[in-house]
């Protein structure tokens, strides 16, 4: 059997990168978010089973990202990186709104593969928590500690995360799920009109994926998503676009392989420069890889 990397067959600075995927150790406690109908994802997945996925994905490497909002989360995808070279990147978790954040981020930004911070912000019951006075505060200090910041949110929070960003300017940002449109109910606007006037930020960056979970699980085709993939194409461009998996969550829809062929087919008429930029260069420049 072999257990190579994959990452080991090709120049590691090199390749398609899927810029969003997840690793964890079930257990119900830990993962009450996985509810009645998401059986599928209720068990570990782990390094070697991402492995066979990314040859069968022709991916080199992936950013790993959090998936529970603990330190020791962060411990151990950063524990696992520096092990595997395939993993280029952790999105850690990190207390952002703590007094104490500043000798936090000092702590964890001394790992070279900490390469950007999320807060699940789509879970918090405010609608306007990405707005809070301490959480900026937390946020203010990033940059100075070379870290970006991923925005996981739902459509309805579009308004308050481009002010958010209008707050941070010289701030990277990176845009996961293309901010979750209604897809499952067709529903284009006003998600097109808030994609459109975020994306004229230009140091946010966007992440193809997630689209499969938001659509029907059990229904959904490619011409449903197609006029969400076009919109984030025509606002964000090859430079600030990038693949992601959302793997394992979107084991709930799709598989992992089918996923990529579902980029790859949507990307298509683009040039091969620009295809290479949203299957790995995008993700190089946006998180330092």
């Amino acid at each position: 059997m072999n257990n190579q990397d994959p990452s080991r067959t090709r120049d590691v600075k090199a390749g398609r990168i899927d810029t969003h995927h997840h690793l964890w150790k079930y257990s119900p406690e830990e993962y009450a978010w996985i509810g009645d109908g998401m059986e599928a994802i209720r068990r570990d997945f782990l390094v070697p089973e991402l492995q066979g996925l990314m040859h069968e994905g022709r991916i080199d490497g992936v950013v790993t990202v959090q998936a529970r909002q603990t330190l020791a989360e962060t411990d151990w995808l950063l524990e696992l990186a520096e092990h595997h070279d395939f993993m280029r990147a952790v999105v850690g978790w990190v207390p952002l709104a703590d007094r104490a954040i500043g000798a936090i981020l000092e702590r964890y930004a001394a790992h070279p593969k900490l390469k950007a911070v999320r807060h699940i912000v789509q879970d918090e019951p405010d609608d306007s928590f990405i707005l809070r006075k301490d959480f900026n505060a937390g946020v203010s200090l990033l940059k100075q500690f070379g870290l970006r910041y991923d925005i996981l949110i739902f459509e309805r929070h579009l308004p308050q995360a481009i002010e958010f960003v209008d707050r941070h300017p010289n701030q990277t940002f990176v845009l996961d799920h293309i901010a979750k449109p209604r897809i499952k109910d067709r529903a284009l606007s006003p998600w097109h009109e808030r994609i459109k006037e975020l994306a004229k930020r230009e140091n946010v960056y966007c992440k193809l994926s997630g689209l499969v979970t938001e659509a029907d699980w059990n229904r959904w085709t490619e011409a449903d998503l197609k006029p969400y993939i076009e919109t984030v194409l025509e606002c964000f461009g090859a430079k600030r676009l990038m693949f992601g998996s959302d793997w394992p969550v979107a084991l709930l829809a799709c598989g992992y392989g089918k996923w990529v062929g579902i980029i790859e087919h949507a990307i298509s008429a683009l040039s091969p420069s620009e295809q290479r930029l949203i299957l790995g260069g995008t993700a190089k420049s946006a998180y330092g890889l």
